[in-house]
């Protein structure tokens, strides 16, 4: 909402000090998300699934923040304030490789957050039975990082080649 806002300021209000503040003001979205989850906790609240996502949330906005924030304003600029058309992602090649293994690391990043603050809650509630739920998420976010491992890495030894134009009859 805050990056919704802050792109609106900036780029159609044409208000680009209050839209930088809404930007700037994303992580505070994140730190209240924390606590909201570490206070629900404490409450005595068994952790879910919805704990765990405060967790993703906060891995992931803070590993892919940044290159969203700037993919959404490359957009918001060239549709409402006549910037530049954003240069399309690589299709193939090692391009498209290189951008695949930089997704991962930050996919990597993520997890490290997301599992960092998982084990911290975890720790937080000392008490395994209220906690599996978290446990489940660490465990089954590092297979889906060893998926996306494959996948991503998977074009540097095999890398999409161009599709060839097929010729239409008339």
């Amino acid at each position: 909402m805050f990056v919704l806002a802050g792109l609106t300021f900036r780029y159609i209000l044409k208000q680009p000090r209050i839209g930088a503040v809404l930007l700037y003001s994303t992580p505070v979205v994140d730190l209240a998300l924390i606590v909201a989850t570490v206070l629900d906790l404490r409450a005595g609240t068994p952790a879910n699934f919805a704990h765990s996502l405060s967790a993703i949330y906060i891995g992931a906005s803070i590993a892919f923040g940044h290159s969203m924030i700037n993919w959404a304003d490359v957009r918001f600029a060239h549709r409402f304030a006549g910037g530049p058309k954003p240069a399309p992602k690589p299709k193939n090649g090692a391009a498209h490789a290189r951008n695949e293994r930089i997704g991962w690391l930050k996919h990597l990043l993520a997890y490290i957050i997301g599992a960092a603050v998982l084990y911290g809650m975890i720790l937080f509630v000392d008490d395994a039975a209220r906690t599996a739920s978290l446990s489940n998420t660490i465990r089954y976010w590092a297979i889906i990082l060893g998926i996306d491992f494959l996948i991503s890495f998977s074009y540097t030894l095999w890398p999409k080649t161009a599709k060839e134009p097929q010729n239409k009859p008339l």
